[in-house]
């Protein structure tokens, strides 16, 4: 689910905040990346169980609109139970391992908060989505599966009320918000009516070597950081500390720390990684400042045989 690049910003979150909050404790650091981490998975579980929670809602709704003296939006359509049948919908609202990681993790949010459920279905059912595939003769998997594709899309994803919740709930979510939000809709995209359960309920890390590097970086860019500090003013004879955004100045203590300690990662990966980061999180500058500053480095590594890189590597 994380790639090395969701990795390296997570640790660059943790010494971002031990600069802004003086806080020198590397075991409160390594916890906070662990957390911080472990925090994305919990994400992913509260979106994915929204789809089941609106499920769950279409299904109570139609329950009581079905009375005879009651009627609505949904007389207009041929097949009432179309939504709550989705298929892909009731794969997830079905789904016994993620209710029991939910159990598990006591994640009673949207029952606690159920105001977010309904104003999510509000919205689905005003849709032309929904108008759409409500009206629709077609029934398949497919067409349930593009269906949540183009409701996760275009009303879930981006609606701001759910954004402010999570970002309340905890602030390192922001950055995390995207990144979920992009994975789940890859996964349903990937989305087969044969996958079992498991499917749904990805590893977070690839194996603990990811969790490894993670711990590996955040140390060893902490423990040597007036090291690092040194060699960027080797590289800028008019440095001047207050001068250089805090972000760049720690994308390039971490870049030449994973240039130095880390053999199986080439020095083009991580040159490029720590780039890509940098137009992402710093100034509209700031990638072509580091690169600049990493690429004299890299030439003066290779001449002094600092860089003992070894395999293929991995990103």
């Amino acid at each position: 689910m994380l790639t090395r690049r969701h990795i390296r910003v997570k640790v660059m979150q943790c010494i971002y905040a031990l600069t802004q909050s003086q806080d020198d404790s590397l075991e409160k650091q390594q916890k906070f990346l662990r957390t911080s981490i472990e925090g994305m998975y919990v994400l992913y579980l509260l979106v994915l169980s929204l789809l089941s929670e609106i499920q769950h809602k279409a299904s109570g709704h139609l329950k009581i609109t079905s009375k005879k003296y009651l009627s609505g939006a949904s007389d207009e359509y041929p097949k009432k139970e179309k939504f709550i049948n989705n298929r892909l919908l009731l794969q997830i609202s079905n789904n016994s391992l993620l209710e029991g990681e939910l159990k598990k993790r006591k994640l009673q949010n949207w029952y606690l908060n159920e105001e977010y459920v309904k104003l999510i279905y509000k919205e689905i059912l005003e849709s032309k989505q929904y108008d759409q595939y409500m009206r629709s003769n077609q029934s398949g998997y497919e067409e349930d599966r593009q269906f949540v594709l183009d409701i996760f899309r275009e009303i879930i994803a981006p609606n701001e009320k759910i954004y402010e919740y999570f970002e309340d709930d905890k602030l390192t979510w922001v950055d995390d918000i995207p990144i979920v939000n992009t994975f789940v809709l890859k996964l349903l995209k990937k989305s087969k009516e044969s996958h079992n359960e498991s499917f749904f309920l990805p590893k977070l890390l690839k194996d603990q070597a990811d969790m490894d590097f993670a711990q590996k970086l955040l140390t060893t860019t902490l423990l040597n950081n007036s090291r690092w500090e040194k060699e960027i003013e080797g590289k800028t004879p008019n440095w001047d500390k207050d001068r250089i955004a805090d972000v760049d100045a720690i994308l390039l203590k971490m870049a030449i720390c994973e240039l130095l300690n880390f053999p199986s990662i080439p020095e083009k990966v991580t040159i490029n990684e720590f780039l890509e980061i940098a137009k992402e999180y710093s100034t509209p500058k700031s990638s072509i400042f580091i690169n600049g500053i990493l690429d004299k480095l890299v030439k003066e590594y290779r001449v002094a045989g600092k860089l003992k890189k070894t395999g293929r590597g991995l990103l």
